[in-house]
C-alpha cells in the first residue's frame, strides 16, 4: 500500500472529473453541481477549496467547502461538506488529517470560523469542532448537527 497523500484540488486540477465524479457517488449530488464549486476553485473566483486523501492515485477521502451545505442558516457560512471516508480506510485519522487541511488552508486564507453540518456525535469533538446549534436542512423533517471550528 502507498503512503497516503493529502492534497488540494489546486495541487492536483487534473483530478477534477474524477473527483466530481467520486463525491457524486457518495453523496448523491449531481456530478455538475461539484463541478460547478471546483472550477470556481480552480479559477479562482473563491477560496472554497476542495481536499483530498490519496492512495496512489485512488480517491480514499474528500471534503469541500462551500457557501451553504444545505441548511436554514445561511448566516452561518462557510460550511465544511461532503466529508467522506472509504470504509477500508475509517479509523486510519483520514478524516481527521483532512479536516485539518481544510481548517489550516482555509484559516491562511483568512477565512475563519468554520461551520459543518452533520448527524455523527463525538468525532468532530475529538477533531477540535464545537457543537454550536441544531439547524433545519433544506427537505427534511427533522434538525441536524451544527459544529463550529473558530
Amino acid at each position: 500500500m502507498d503512503e497516503l497523500k493529502y492534497v488540494t484540488l489546486r495541487e492536483r486540477p487534473e483530478l477534477r472529473e474524477r473527483a466530481a465524479a467520486w463525491f457524486h457517488r457518495k453523496w448523491g449530488v449531481p456530478e455538475e453541481a461539484y463541478l460547478e464549486c471546483m472550477d470556481a476553485y480552480l479559477g479562482g473566483l473563491t477560496e472554497y477549496g476542495w481536499y483530498l486523501c490519496l492512495d496512489g492515485e485512488t480517491i480514499v477521502g474528500g471534503m469541500g467547502v462551500i457557501e451553504n451545505d444545505f441548511h436554514e442558516r445561511k448566516d452561518l457560512a462557510p460550511n465544511v461538506c461532503a466529508v467522506y471516508t472509504e470504509e477500508a480506510y475509517r479509523g486510519r485519522g483520514v478524516a481527521g488529517r483532512l479536516l485539518d487541511l481544510t481548517v489550516e488552508d482555509q484559516r491562511a486564507k483568512g477565512i475563519s470560523p468554520l461551520y459543518l453540518v452533520t448527524d455523527h456525535i463525538g468525532f468532530y469533538e475529538r477533531c477540535g469542532w464545537e457543537f454550536l446549534c441544531l439547524v433545519q436542512g433544506d427537505g427534511e423533517d427533522g434538525l441536524t448537527r451544527m459544529y463550529i471550528h473558530r
